[in-house]
């Protein structure tokens, strides 16, 4: 039942009448289990560090109450101001990018974060999502207005993109950045035979990035063999989550967070089930799940074609980070330094976990009834342009 009358016209109340709600109760879900994970595995952390025992959770904290502002402003905005904010970002994190590369701060081998303000950030983070919704305006202009340039531009995007993030060099965000492109391609009707061919390239570059990057090379042939290096950590998470068994150790009691020095970024799913068990791993899964069929929804639902893309692919770049994080966290792929979004710990990850998730909302808004019936119209449009393109 809502507590908004319908004759109230301000923005926050035309907010809250036509935003989903399932998508808000399911962001706040994650939103809280992770401010807990946050007081759970960062004092063992910041204990190592000799930093004060919540120094870590409070950032964190800060962070979490700047990310949720973040996530309400946008998710305010009209579709069309979402894309124009989207390419300010895009501009603006690209600028960060080059910028790592020249006066950078370097952490274990890779040049990812400047910092802004005393503060660190790391660009790459920013520029997914609004990738993502550049991409998918200019692959459904390419469907509905037949200008072939929009993939072209779509992939010379990526290329530099892709190339700037090698020379950090950060491999996963290149990656996961790919993948996402692939997926918006692919629901902009690619040729399945472009994207085979796309494929067998991606195949020749992964094994001329695992030739030629030592990091990589070592996390693949570690993966392969766990004997030909270090896996301490992977070990350690492992045991930690046969640890939690069905109901786990309990809060507090776990022992992965103390001698894990990425206990509460890379790792924090580990934490998460040796202290919470099988059914805490299950309520994590089940409300990233929840929150992906959502957006399923609100793609089926909306008319507009780039905006069902941007939906699409924003959720297709949540849950393949999600999907990343974990398959880490069980050993089923080669470290990434991926974190889980809104539980590990990151400012930069969270803030723009909260932008992603803000454009989300913002574009599944239940629109007025004249935007509705733009959008049906210009639904018909497509459909009978499609048909005399195929007859």
């Amino acid at each position: 039942m809502s507590y908004v009358s319908r004759a109230n016209r301000n923005i926050l109340a035309d907010w809250w009448l036509s935003v989903d709600r399932w998508q808000l109760g399911l962001c706040g879900a994650l939103i809280s289990f992770g401010l807990l994970m946050a007081l759970a595995a960062s004092p063992e952390v910041a204990r190592h560090h000799n930093l004060p025992l919540y120094h870590f959770a409070y950032k964190q904290l800060v962070f979490f109450f700047l990310g949720t502002g973040l996530a309400i402003a946008i998710s305010c905005l009209s579709p069309q101001n979402i894309r124009r904010f989207a390419l300010v970002l895009f501009a603006v994190s690209l600028i960060g990018l080059v910028s790592t590369l020249l006066w950078g701060v370097e952490v274990k081998g890779a040049q990812r974060w400047l910092y802004v303000a005393g503060v660190s950030m790391q660009p790459s983070e920013f520029i997914k999502p609004a990738f993502t919704v550049l991409s998918a305006w200019l692959f459904a202009r390419q469907n509905t207005q037949f200008d072939s340039s929009g993939a072209l531009y779509t992939f010379v995007l990526l290329i530099g993109l892709a190339s700037l993030l090698l020379l950090q060099p950060d491999v996963g965000q290149m990656t996961l950045l790919i993948l996402v492109w692939v997926c918006i391609y692919f629901l902009a009707g690619a040729s399945l035979r472009f994207l085979a061919m796309l494929g067998c390239i991606g195949l020749v570059l992964g094994f001329l990035v695992y030739s030629e990057v030592d990091h990589v090379r070592s996390r693949v042939d570690r993966f392969l063999d766990p004997s030909s290096g270090d896996t301490y950590q992977v070990d350690k998470a492992m045991d930690a989550i046969a640890a939690g068994g069905i109901t786990g150790v309990g809060p507090g009691n776990g022992q992965v967070k103390s001698i894990l020095p990425d206990a509460h970024t890379d790792y924090v799913f580990a934490v998460a089930v040796e202290e919470g068990g099988f059914i805490l791993a299950i309520a994590i899964l089940a409300t990233f799940a929840g929150l992906l069929w959502r957006c399923s929804l609100a793609v089926y639902r909306e008319g507009r074609h780039w905006v069902q893309l941007a939906i699409a692919g924003l959720a297709c770049l949540f849950g393949l980070q999600v999907c990343i994080n974990l398959a880490v966290n069980l050993n089923l792929m080669p470290s990434k330094g991926m974190t889980l979004p809104f539980v590990s710990y990151g400012g930069s990850s969270l803030l723009a976990t909260s932008i992603t998730l803000g454009m989300i909302i913002g574009l599944s808004r239940r629109r007025g009834s004249a935007e509705r019936e733009a959008s049906v119209h210009l639904s018909k449009i497509r459909i009978v342009a499609s048909r005399e393109v195929v007859s």
